[in-house]
Order: structure tokens, then C-alpha cells, then sequence
């Protein structure tokens, strides 16, 4: 596993740095707060650079990357603090859409999304959790379709979506039943959502069906076999996740060696300190783990389910297990990042002008987004062999 980075690559990640960063101001979380959340012209912007499609097949109408470069992206999006639908639709919506779509599906949403369609994923797992079992949402065949009702909690950007991976029950019915994923224009009569109020910059809502009926072509995968889409989508997203925390966690190293450095205590910086320089050290040391293991876990799925796929990422289970490590340990990781960072800065840190306790909210949020530290560590305990403590 080499984890060096392509000169094609290097030139994205720049290239992704410098444009995010000069658009802070206009389509950071502060500007784009009190409206919809995140930018349009940003989001037209990208669009009009291909990274929306940067993960599409060139056959519709995408740039044929991979999920890696795609992460990339998204590491540059957690440093920048640039809201959008971005990583619900691309890393997650566009490599299942690859992966288990028809050929007409592929038709239909890759180009899509590649020309700016933003797709959500809404899991609807029992109370709002997470895992490759459940739904809130029933699907009953009804004619020859069917009919989906139920809530679902913590849909990311169901406000600015225009299609959605719906993952509903199905009743035992002449086609089967079990866990199936359905691909759905957000138009669709009888969908309508609300705003949840919730910490980080993500808007995330509370989605209702009721009776929405979708046409037997709409099942992505197989009637029943949802669980295998359903864990492709959350290990996409929960690797992805890892990107945009790094780069959250390195943009909140860079301010607190900046600020050790300017601020002046008994007439010295107080990075001078050793107590102050520990802290920088315990930060860039969570930052260089995080990076490896979020990458590793990256590379892993790129390389197991992309167009160039190989046995060199290892078994499944392996990759599963790679993917739960890293959720696990970058989730907690960037929370200490923050908590020292804060403890570096002092007072000033927790000043709505200063932009630390943007990150410290960030870290919250986007550690809870497919499964929590606690929720990794309980799978990757699983995956050593360890019985279930459960009972």
C-alpha cells in the first residue's frame, strides 16, 4: 500500500485548497448559516469544474476518478468549513449508483449527478441510529410497485436534494421481502420535510412518506438485499467523513502553532512553553493518525470497489474492519484536537469571532455522521472475534 500521492492528485488537492479557501467568506458556515445552508455558486462552480462527476464513469458523461480523489475533495471541504451536499452525493449516492444501479439507473442519475443533481441518503434505521438492519420506512408492493410510509430522522441536505436513497422494509410479497434500497426523484408526491435543530454545520431533517408510490424500477439492488447497498453506502460515507475531519483537525492544528507563536505571555511567545508545545505536539501527532488510518481505510475501498478493483485491498472483512478503525478512531481523535486547541487559545477560542468553536462543532457533528466512536469501537471488537456483550 502506497498512500503517496499521484501528481494528478497533489494538483486536485491544491487546486480544491486554494478555490475553497478564497471562498470562505461568501460560502463558509457563517455566510451561509441563516439561508440554505451552503452556497449555490459554489456548488455551480464545482459543478462547472467536474468535481461533482469526478467519480463518474467517463460513459456518463463523468471524469472517471476514483473514491480517493473524491476524498480529497472532501479533506479540503472539512479544512475550508464549506457546507454542502457534496459528500451525501458523491461519495455516497454516485459509487452505489455505479455499483448496484441498472443500466437505465445509471443512465438516468450518473449524468445527473455529474451535471449537479444533489442526491441524500435516508437511512431511516430505528431510532435514528445506524447499522445494515431496520427502517423506520415500510415498502408494501402495491400494483406493480410500491408504497412507502414512515419518518426518518437526520436526513443530510433533504431541502437542497433532488433525488434520494431510500431505505425502506419490504413486506413479503410475490418479488420477496427484507431491507431495499429505492432510488426516487425528491418531487415524488407525498414526501415533505422538516429542519431539525441540530449542532454542526450540516442541515439534517426529519423526512415523511406517506404513501409515496414508486415503480418496481426504482429498487436499487435487489428486492431483500438492501444490506448490501446500505453497507456500501455507509462505509463510503463513513471513510468520507474521515477526510473532511482531517481536514477540519489540520486547519485546527495550523491556527493553534499560529496562535502559539504570536501570543505573547511574560514577554515570550507562549509557544515557548512546554506544557503549550506538548499540547501542539499531542495535536499534530492525532492529526498524522488521523490522516493514515482515514487514507488507509480510503485507499482500501478505492481500490476494492472502483473500476481498477483488486485483492490488494484484502478481504472484505478486512476493508470493513479498516473502515470501523478509522471511523472509530478519527471521530474521537479530532474531538481532542479541538478540546486542545481550545486549551491553547484560552478565553479567545470560544469567541464567536474566532473561528475555532466553528471547528469544535463541526468535530461534534461530523463524529455522530455514520455511526460514532462507540458504534465503531463495538464494530471492530465484533470483527477481532470478541462475543457480543449484549446479552
Amino acid at each position: 500500500m502506497d498512500l503517496t500521492l499521484t501528481d494528478d492528485q497533489q494538483l486536485i488537492q491544491s487546486t480544491a485548497r486554494d478555490l475553497l479557501r478564497s471562498w470562505t467568506g461568501a460560502a463558509g458556515v457563517r455566510a451561509v448559516r441563516d439561508g440554505a445552508g451552503h452556497s449555490t455558486q459554489l456548488w455551480k462552480e464545482m459543478v462547472e469544474l467536474g468535481w461533482t462527476g469526478l467519480a463518474v464513469p467517463e460513459s456518463h458523461g463523468g471524469v472517471g476518478e476514483g473514491f480517493l480523489e473524491v476524498c480529497l475533495l472532501i479533506e479540503e471541504m472539512g479544512g475550508a468549513q464549506v457546507p454542502g451536499p457534496f459528500l451525501a452525493t458523491v461519495a455516497c449516492a454516485a459509487p452505489a449508483i455505479t455499483r448496484f444501479g441498472t443500466d437505465a439507473q445509471r443512465a438516468e442519475w450518473l449524468g445527473a449527478i455529474a451535471a449537479g443533481r444533489a442526491v441524500s441518503y435516508v437511512r431511516a434505521a430505528p431510532r435514528g441510529g445506524w447499522g445494515t438492519t431496520g427502517s423506520e420506512v415500510s415498502a408494501r408492493p402495491a400494483g406493480s410497485g410500491f408504497r412507502l410510509d414512515g419518518t426518518a430522522l437526520f436526513v443530510p441536505w433533504a431541502a437542497a436534494a433532488e433525488g434520494w436513497l431510500v431505505v425502506a422494509h419490504v413486506e413479503d410479497g410475490p418479488t420477496g421481502g427484507g431491507l431495499t434500497v429505492f432510488l426516487l426523484d425528491a418531487a415524488t408526491p407525498g414526501i415533505s420535510a422538516e429542519q431539525l435543530d441540530v449542532i454542526g454545520p450540516d442541515r439534517q431533517y426529519r423526512v415523511h412518506l406517506d404513501g409515496v408510490d414508486v415503480p418496481a424500477g426504482a429498487v436499487l439492488g435487489e428486492v431483500g438485499g438492501g444490506e448490501q447497498v446500505v453497507a456500501a453506502v455507509d462505509a463510503h460515507g463513513a471513510a468520507a467523513s474521515c477526510a473532511e475531519m482531517v481536514g477540519g483537525a489540520q486547519r485546527v492544528l495550523d491556527l493553534t502553532v499560529e496562535y502559539a507563536g504570536q501570543r505573547q505571555q511574560f514577554g515570550r511567545p507562549i509557544g515557548s512553553f512546554q506544557a503549550v508545545q506538548h499540547h501542539c505536539a499531542d495535536i499534530a501527532i492525532d492529526v498524522l493518525g488521523s490522516r493514515l488510518i482515514a487514507y488507509e481505510a480510503i485507499w482500501r475501498l478505492a481500490v476494492s470497489s472502483g473500476p481498477g478493483s483488486n485483492a490488494d485491498a484484502g478481504t472484505p472483512h478486512e476493508v470493513a474492519l479498516t473502515v470501523a478503525a478509522a471511523k472509530a478512531w478519527v471521530s474521537d481523535a479530532y474531538q481532542r484536537v479541538c478540546a486542545l486547541g481550545q486549551q491553547v487559545h484560552g478565553a479567545i477560542g470560544f469567541t464567536g469571532e474566532h473561528d475555532l468553536h466553528l471547528f469544535s462543532a463541526h468535530a461534534t457533528s461530523t463524529a455522530l455522521r455514520f455511526g460514532d466512536g462507540d458504534f465503531h469501537t463495538d464494530r471492530v471488537a465484533s470483527a477481532i472475534g470478541l462475543p457480543d456483550g449484549a446479552g
